[in-house]
């Protein structure tokens, strides 16, 4: 499993029509991709702005190059994000996910 982890930010007054456009549009397109596992959105107030950073999931990176294409680094924004956003990270990160929290002690090997 990987997770994809994006940093954005809004000016404040920009912030719940954000929010809206991800949960009204965004996350739901993604479940037509091939290998989409979900997401999750997380928010804070940061001063002038508000960051967001997204942490969506997928089986693998096959199924990220589905999603963002080659190159799978490059941020992948809704068209309408250009306007909302102040600023954002041009790439996302990726990592393997190595313990969930479904992980037990009794599961750990030594």
């Amino acid at each position: 499993m990987i997770a994809r982890i994006w940093h954005g930010w809004t000016a404040t007054r920009n912030a719940d029509t954000y929010e809206n456009l991800l949960r009204g549009e965004m996350f739901p397109s993604m479940r037509r991709v091939d290998g989409f596992s979900g997401a999750h959105l997380l928010r804070r107030d940061a001063g002038a702005e508000v960051e967001f950073v997204t942490i969506t999931y997928f089986t693998s990176l096959d199924a990220v190059r589905r999603f963002a294409g080659a190159d799978y680094e490059t941020a992948v924004l809704h068209p309408q994000a250009h306007s909302l956003l102040s600023r954002y990270d041009a790439k996302s990160t990726h990592y393997e996910i190595r313990i969930t929290p479904e992980w037990r002690v009794a599961t750990c090997r030594t």
